[in-house]
């Protein structure tokens, strides 16, 4: 039952990070891709719909292993509550961006939000890439459980690649993504940007799974050259999906070194996280499991038909002359 939940909660990352990951790079790339406040409103309302949405993944994900897994909650989110706090901060003057920057018919207004728009995608995408870094990197830990060291001690030189490999990932799904939602002059900029940015965008990501599992790198790099050379022949969506692919792989990959630990010890192997000794007990697990087998399907329609619903093209034509 540990193991079952250990991969669940996988998968629930998996899913922030491919939903949250073009959201996030839409908001990174808006100064970018978008030249005017029209073309800002036409990238903010690509994902207007789903954004909130896609963070009931990051709340699923730390709820579950707060209740699957305690001492893993406990040990990570404490000794990495500097950068947790930051990402809570961005995510909630982001959220507050949204709705406030059309409330005032002034362009300073509307510049002010949208530079928290930006400010709050970027660092809470480097956030959240030094949070799941550290989780596979492993931390200071001794035999107790607790974090030896300084506040700082999750930001070290293969974290901060971690950090800026989830970073530059974003970027490129939400310029991959832009260009599979919108049309004309935004579409073909991001195109641009997309296949202009990648070598060096995606290159953290490389080398943090260069560091974590060594030659299973190269099936991630396959996959995002795949997602590139699709984008360059017209097909956004395709391209769109192999990005997907590209982060489940990177997920398991992942995961699939940390297992059967959950927090490894930099000091002492003897001393890390495993799922069995911060795993809840037997009774709980069992309970959790039956709460997800009929909540899970129940979210994942609701959701799946959100996206569904707002699936089309929106261009700088559908959006009204007010503010």
């Amino acid at each position: 039952m540990e193991t079952l939940w250990f991969v669940l909660i996988a998968v629930l990352w998996l899913g922030y990070l491919f939903l949250e990951g073009f959201d996030f790079g839409v908001g990174m790339l808006l100064p970018v891709l978008g030249r005017d406040n029209t073309e800002r409103r036409v990238m903010i309302n690509t994902i207007g719909p789903v954004w909130d949405g896609n963070e009931v993944w990051l709340i699923v994900a730390i709820g579950a292993t707060f209740a699957a897994f305690p001492g893993w909650y406990a040990a990570l989110l404490s000794a990495a509550y500097l950068p947790l706090t930051l990402f809570l901060i961005a995510l909630i003057g982001r959220g507050v961006a949204f709705d406030y920057r059309g409330k005032v018919d002034n362009p300073r207004w509307r510049k002010a939000w949208d530079s928290t728009i930006v400010a709050g995608s970027w660092i809470a995408t480097l956030c959240v890439g030094l949070l799941i870094s550290t989780t596979v990197l492993g931390l200071p830990i001794d035999a107790n459980g607790d974090r030896v060291g300084s506040p700082f001690a999750a930001i070290r030189l293969d974290t901060v690649i971690g950090a800026l490999a989830f970073a530059g990932y974003a970027l490129v799904h939400g310029a991959v993504f832009t260009a599979l939602k919108t049309e004309g002059e935004i579409r073909e900029r991001a195109r641009r940007v997309a296949i202009t940015l990648a070598p060096v965008a995606l290159l953290p990501l490389v080398a943090l799974l260069a560091i974590v599992a060594g030659l299973w790198a190269a099936v991630v790099v396959a996959i995002l050259g795949l997602a590139m050379w699709r984008l360059v022949a017209d097909r956004d969506g395709q391209s769109f999906a192999l990005m997907g692919l590209a982060i489940a792989a990177t997920v398991a990959i992942l995961f699939g070194s940390l297992y059967p630990n959950v927090l490894p010890s930099t000091l002492n192997d003897a001393w890390s996280l495993t799922v069995a000794n911060t795993a809840s007990s037997p009774y709980t697990l069992k309970v959790m499991t039956w709460v997800a087998a009929f909540g899970t399907p129940a979210v994942l329609v609701y959701q799946g038909w959100t996206y569904w619903v707002f699936r089309k093209r929106i261009g700088v034509r559908h959006i009204p002359a007010a503010h």
